[in-house]
Order: C-alpha cells, then sequence, then structure tokens
C-alpha cells in the first residue's frame, strides 16, 4: 500500500496517530526514549516505518520532517525534527542506525 502524501506536519502527525503512531519518541543518552512510558530502546530495536519532509513554504526555517517509528517490542509512534540547518544532529545518528522500511 503506498503511503499517503501529506500537505502539512498537523495533518501528518493527525494522521499517523489515526494510524496507531500514537507515542512520542525522543532522543535521550543516545537512545530512543518513549515519552509517554519512559521506555528506551536502541536505534538497532527500531524501525523507521515511514517519513514525511515539510518546506515551509513562505520561510525556508519552517523545513520538518516526521519520522513514524516502531519500537521492537511493538510501541509505535512519531519523531518531528526539523530538516536542514537546524535538524538535530543526535537524531540524525540515532535514525542512520535504525532499520529503514520507509522508501523516501
Amino acid at each position: 500500500m503506498p503511503e499517503k502524501q501529506y500537505r502539512t506536519l498537523s495533518e501528518a502527525i493527525e494522521g499517523l496517530r489515526g494510524r496507531g503512531y500514537t507515542r512520542s519518541f525522543e532522543v535521550a543518552n543516545g537512545r530512543l526514549r518513549v515519552v509517554e512510558t519512559g521506555t528506551l530502546v536502541t536505534p538497532e530495536e527500531v524501525k523507521v516505518r515511514e517519513h514525511h519532509r515539510f518546506e515551509g513554504e513562505s520561510n525556508p526555517d519552517d523545513m520538518s520532517v516526521v519520522y513514524a517509528v516502531e519500537s521492537g517490542s511493538g510501541e509505535r509512534g512519531l519523531i518531528v525534527d526539523a530538516f536542514g540547518a537546524y535538524a538535530n544532529p543526535a537524531l540524525g545518528d540515532l535514525l542512520l542506525r535504525a532499520r529503514h522500511e520507509d522508501s523516501g
């Protein structure tokens, strides 16, 4: 099934949450942490199922990307980051080590 195309970051977050990506993930001590539960997962335990990038129409500083991820234990959620110069390098390093099942 092809990925859904979203026009805005908020539309993507709403759509992905409706598809079961209900948790929020963040970088913590070289791992990803599930915000709601405090569970820490290594990048190798994470699958990036899909991602969507957005560019600010009037301001290039508004570039962002949302990743739909799943932990090895099945927790599904989102990671939102800036795109380009303002991206979080620690998150980028972690996601390079994750498994990617997305095609984008």
